[in-house]
């Protein structure tokens, strides 16, 4: 397995990620924990890495705020998404956007950075517990990681909803590749282990669409449910069912 490259469904991923419903959810919950985090920080400019940034919209949410941002990606289509985003937000001058790999942005840094953002790119990295210890090393002591993946359990507690069990028993391996479906999806247990491992401590965790994908939405209203969502978050057991994770993780190397 080697890492995801999205040059070759770039408009497929804004099409079906960010302009639908559950792409404002991920957005709104994502937004929700940072905005909560950043409420409890000094009043000043943070130095933020934005790792597989792809189209920026969290990247641009964060200069709007006088943050300055690097934003890698490896795919040149999902970068160029990103400028133009930034150019028409205003906000282009304050993110960096470079074409690489967040395992090799260490030489972009121009000191250790506040806060990395690595948004739904674990799941689809070969060797996800060696990309998490190479991120730590880009932040400064007491630097945030905001680290959300896509939960083994959410997929498997969707499949037995759908009566999957032929495929569940077959291991859900991923029928096609050229899909916005991940490759790796992660046991929350591995991920919290890797990160005690690595001196990193868990200071928030949210459940990303932890009721849109198990109900019939066409029966409750979006704001209704957007509501919901960010209420239950991070209560259980509604949190380990989200399909996807969010963990705010701190170093706390001295």
């Amino acid at each position: 397995m080697s890492d995801r490259n999205f040059d070759d469904i770039a408009d497929k991923f804004s099409q079906n990620i960010y302009q639908t419903d559950k792409g404002k959810i991920r957005q709104a919950i994502l937004w929700q924990d940072l905005t909560m985090w950043l409420a409890e920080q000094p009043s000043r400019p943070l130095y933020i890495l934005d790792a597989g940034g792809g189209q920026g919209i969290m990247a641009c949410r964060l200069a709007k705020l006088g943050h300055k941002i690097i934003l890698c990606d490896i795919s040149g289509k999902m970068l160029a998404k990103a400028q133009t985003l930034a150019r028409q937000q205003n906000v282009e001058s304050s993110i960096q956007f470079i074409h690489c790999s967040a395992q090799d942005v260490a030489q972009y840094l121009q000191r250790p950075v506040d806060l990395i953002l690595f948004h739904a790119v674990l799941e689809w990295i070969a060797n996800p517990r060696e990309i998490l210890a190479t991120l730590k090393q880009y932040l400064q002591p007491q630097g945030v990681l905001s680290l959300m993946y896509y939960n083994y359990n959410g997929l498997l507690f969707k499949n037995i909803q759908l009566g999957n069990i032929g495929y569940i028993n077959a291991g859900m391996r991923k029928r096609k590749k050229r899909t916005l479906s991940p490759d790796n999806p992660l046991h929350p247990q591995h991920v919290d282990q890797w990160l005690t491992e690595l001196e990193m401590n868990i200071i928030s965790k949210s459940g990303v669409r932890v009721f849109h994908d198990y109900i019939q939405t066409e029966s409750i209203d979006f704001s209704t449910l957007l509501s919901l969502e960010q209420q239950f978050c991070r209560k259980e057991p509604f949190l380990s069912l989200g399909r996807y994770i969010h963990i705010m993780a701190q170093n706390y190397d001295k």
